[in-house]
């Protein structure tokens, strides 16, 4: 009660008015594509800046008279403003058209904030073209800091890593909110087509305290395509050398009299692949998939302008996953022995607003909140499961620019989660004890605080926050984050903070349902704790033809509280405990992005992990993570933009399996995996309207054979499907169609 009465008064001396010392904004080209470089500057007196990798620039003000400033950029038309009544300008510039060819700038398709004191890497729209990128799990094929991972090979569900962490300790948010969460975690990022995707924002280890308590390895934020930025039409075709079948439509207009309302309306379709088996074992090499999908986005006004700015969204989603022995077939097989199978059943609407107010250039409100439901039937064999979820959150801030170099927010936080799990067996020949229902009521209150302090070369993010949990003692959540301007090119950066979630056992642990171990319980499980800190080096190159970057990472997680499945103790067991020793994830990342003669890209990384438990005084491994990990990608376009070729190679060094020396001689899996290397390729031609890109993952041909366990007796004890560390289906090759109607462009 007493920070909310702070902040109406707050509110109250913010609405005073107050002279602004500086004009702050970013400069666009017509496709809302930032232009680095860009220059901006005053009139009056010739002086000015350059623009950062993300199109923005801060201008003083101080003394001068004639407040008009202009920005150009090479290939652009020059645009001029006059500075006064509002706070964040967007400025976008027109091409030159020369001889009825369009002059335009080629925006890197991954580059790293140079402002942010936050490492923030963005993965752009023209990344996400050099990759198939079917779905959110298939967007990170040319970038390594992210590690798809596939947690259940029958229903190819899959997570995404940081820092060797399962995916759980990341917070994936969608335009800012937790939409996947809880049961839509284990098929969530997979229902996000890649079209649909605008920016991926991925920052590691601690982050800010504002958009929650969670962020333990770090945060991906995927920025779906704003209606007012966005091509009128669009369409996209693909289809893969298994037949699976995808397309993409969107459609974006403005709305009402004035213009003011901008709307975009997609759908999403996918339909199944054949029965394909490419190893004999009688299991599908990839799950029969059909979805649909429609959403549909409003926007109003601008966060940077004073009055009001809304944004709101809705999404429907069904989807159907079969997989299993090929001979398995739902109508007649579910739930018996005859055959094998797992199936998936989701329907998932969902809803969320953003809303703020700006009173003058120094104080703003906001408010953003989410829905959604989620309802699950899912059979693994002869084990029904359902899920039912329902979550709502709700975020208000105030914003308050309090004086030069310092920005404060500050706000309260509601999450609600409802999740209802039930788990059947038709038959329990193996004596198995976890059936029955289960449920996780989740009412946790927030409040937060954050203020940016910002210096001639330093920049300080200082944040706190406290959550409340009606099961257990409030949790305070400090952060801080350091950023050190070294010289002209080079950024120190460093964090550090905690964190801490909420287990959901069964819809993030898909493995103790899909094998036939039995799970224990030996005690009730405690929220995971964990404490991260890190720091990163960034000299960025300017050498004429050369541009890119150099980067070097170096983190370390400590949990005080962690949950994995013991699936080490019994063959026949899974235990649940909490784990209170020490568990760490020490993780070092060295990457080079090389840009040479504007038609060429390089990109070279390397990723070390050490990721284990201390056990009885001695040092366990976690199992599924390679300790190195090399990336090697390459892209070339010619200055006509005519077509563009692109290609990556993956290297992953050997892995832990989980321990199978009790089991029976026939049924024992390999200690650990053998080093793999995976090349993906794929070639673009490019015309005024349309795209067709063509490409073939895993050119070689490597596979994992036969990764279940038992595969022949399925419904015996010691079938397992937790012991996938390769891709099992072997090359791909793909085709696709990409159309366009363009905005028209104002001379």
């Amino acid at each position: 009660m007493r920070l909310l009465l702070l902040l109406l008064l707050l509110i109250a001396i913010g609405m005073q008015p107050l002279a602004a010392q500086t004009v702050n904004g970013r400069v666009l080209n017509q496709s809302g594509e930032p232009l680095p470089g860009a220059t901006v500057v005053w009139l009056q007196t010739g002086q000015g800046v350059q623009t950062d990798a993300e199109g923005q620039f801060s201008l003083s003000v101080e003394g001068l008279a004639d407040k008009r400033f202009t920005a150009g950029f090479v290939g652009f038309k020059p645009d001029t403003a006059t500075a006064g009544g509002v706070f964040f300008y967007e400025i976008v510039l027109a091409p030159l058209y020369l001889d009825a060819v369009e002059v335009s700038a080629r925006k890197p398709g991954i580059y790293i904030s140079i402002l942010q004191p936050i490492k923030t890497e963005v993965i752009t729209q023209a990344e996400l073209k050099k990759a198939a990128c079917c779905d959110l799990a298939g967007c990170f094929e040319t970038q390594g800091t992210v590690q798809p991972q596939t947690t259940n090979v029958l229903t190819n569900s899959r997570e995404l890593r940081i820092l060797g962490l399962s995916g759980v300790y990341n917070q994936l948010l969608v335009e800012g909110m937790p939409l996947i969460q809880g049961a839509t975690y284990t098929y969530g990022i997979s229902s996000i087509p890649g079209v649909m995707v605008d920016n991926i924002f991925v920052a590691k280890g601690a982050n800010s305290v504002l958009q929650g308590f969670e962020s333990i390895s770090g945060q991906i934020n995927v920025e779906l395509k704003a209606p007012e930025k966005t091509d009128p039409l669009q369409i996209n075709a693909y289809i893969n050398s298994f037949g699976e079948r995808h397309f993409n439509a969107a459609a974006a207009v403005p709305l009402g009299k004035h213009r003011k309302w901008h709307s975009l309306s997609a759908l999403h379709i996918v339909q199944p692949a054949g029965k394909i088996d490419g190893d004999g074992d009688a299991f599908l090499d990839l799950p029969r998939l059909t979805r649909y999908a429609v959403f549909q986005k409003f926007t109003r006004g601008n966060a940077g302008e004073k009055g009001w700015n809304t944004q709101t969204g809705f999404r429907y989603v069904t989807e159907d996953r079969i997989g299993g022995q090929t001979f398995f077939d739902p109508k007649t097989d579910l739930g018996t022995t005859s055959a094998y199978g797992q199936t998936v059943r989701i329907r998932q609407p969902e809803a969320y607003a953003k809303m703020g107010y700006r009173f003058n250039e120094r104080n703003r409100i906001a408010l953003s909140a989410s829905a959604f439901q989620h309802d699950q039937e899912s059979w693994f064999g002869i084990t029904r499961y359902t899920a039912a979820q329902t979550n709502l959150y709700a975020n208000l801030q105030y914003e308050y620019n309090w004086g030069k170099g310092h920005d404060l927010k500050a706000g309260l936080s509601y999450r609600y989660q409802d999740l209802n799990e039930s788990i059947l067996f038709t038959d329990n020949a193996l004596q198995r004890t976890f059936d029955g229902d289960y449920r996780r009521l989740d009412r946790i209150p927030g409040i937060f605080v954050e203020n940016i302090f910002a210096f001639d070369r330093i920049t300080i993010i200082a944040g706190l926050r406290a959550d409340k949990h009606p099961d257990f003692e409030p949790v305070a959540v400090p952060r801080i984050l350091f950023r050190y301007d070294m010289g002209e090119r080079s950024i120190l950066r460093a964090s550090a903070g905690r964190g801490w979630r909420m287990v959901n056992l069964f819809a993030e642990n898909i493995g103790l349902l899909a094998g036939s171990r039995d799970v224990v319980f030996e005690e009730n499980l405690l929220p995971e704790r964990a404490w991260n800190a890190g720091f990163n080096l960034i000299h960025n190159l300017n050498e004429g033809i050369l541009q890119g970057y150099l980067s070097a990472d170096l983190y370390h997680t400590r949990f005080q509280n962690q949950f994995f499945p013991d699936y080490d103790t019994r063959p026949d067991l899974a235990i649940i405990r909490n784990f209170t020793g020490v568990s760490i994830s020490n993780s070092a990342q060295a990457e080079a992005v090389l840009r040479f003669w504007e038609t060429t890209e390089i990109k070279l990384s390397y990723n070390f992990l050490d990721v284990y438990r201390m056990e009885d005084g001695d040092k366990n491994v976690l199992p599924f993570n390679a300790a190195h990990k090399v990336l090697v990608a390459g892209s070339y376009e010619p200055k006509s933009r005519a077509w563009h070729l692109d290609a990556n190679m993956h290297w992953y060094g050997a892995q832990r399996l989980p321990f199978t020396g009790n089991n029976p001689a026939d049924f024992r899996a390999p200690e650990q995996s053998p080093a793999f290397a995976l090349l993906n390729m794929q070639f673009t031609k490019v015309w005024p309207a349309f795209e067709v890109y063509a490409g073939v993952e895993n050119i070689f041909n490597f596979r994992q054979l036969r990764p279940l366990l038992n595969w022949q007796n399925p419904f015996d004890q010691y079938f397992d499907t937790a012991f996938v560390w390769g891709p099992v289906r072997g090359r791909e090759g793909y085709l696709g169609l990409r159309w366009r109607w363009k905005r028209e462009r104002s001379d």
